[in-house]
């Protein structure tokens, strides 16, 4: 909601309707060039930022985090709590698959490999208070402004916790992949 009154309404109108592209002669709508682009920056970003040596812990944390967002992504959807009207695949799944297969799963990568581990309890609070907050407001200005999500029982503040407790829950999930809950160490 901050990000909305940072920004006026008028601005993000008026962005929204010069941003549509001419690809191939034709166009293309806001809501594919925005899956497309959520696409691309977040492979770019996984690419570019994962260390080689953390190949095999991003695959772990993407898989992983896949796996939540498939059934927490599917009960929205049969439930009727979202719709996504806008989406790739729209016959073989109601739900996102660019958002909740890809998007999310790549910047749970992210959030755990540059977690602050060694540092305070309020810069780690922080940590995971950022990157729900940027995601949580992201989908809020996508439900405003395009067709890719629709809240019909949903509200911002489901998402922000929703999205809180799946990184909490991957974190959790990677610590222990790691054997930090272990007591035996291997030499």
């Amino acid at each position: 909601m901050l990000v909305l009154k940072i920004v006026s309404n008028e601005v993000l109108e008026g962005i929204i309707k010069v941003i549509p592209i001419i690809l191939g002669g034709r166009m293309m709508p806001l809501d594919r060039l925005i899956e497309i682009t959520s696409i691309i920056v977040t492979v770019g970003l996984v690419v570019w930022l994962v260390p080689k040596n953390k190949i095999k812990d991003a695959t772990v944390i993407f898989l992983f985090k896949q796996t939540v967002t498939w059934i927490l992504g599917l009960i929205v959807v049969e439930w009727n709590l979202i719709e996504y009207p806008t989406r790739f695949l729209p016959n073989a799944t109601k739900s996102s698959l660019t958002f909740e297969y890809l998007v999310y799963p790549g910047i749970c990568v992210l959030f755990n490999l540059f977690y602050p581990e060694k540092t305070s309890s309020l810069r780690q609070l922080t940590h995971y208070a950022v990157y729900t907050s940027g995601i949580s407001g992201f989908e809020v200005i996508l439900e405003k402004y395009t067709n890719t999500i629709i809240y019909i029982q949903w509200a911002w503040y489901w998402t922000w916790i929703t999205i809180f407790l799946t990184f909490l829950t991957s974190r959790f999930f990677y610590r222990w992949f790691r054997g930090d809950f272990s007591n035996t160490k291997i030499a």
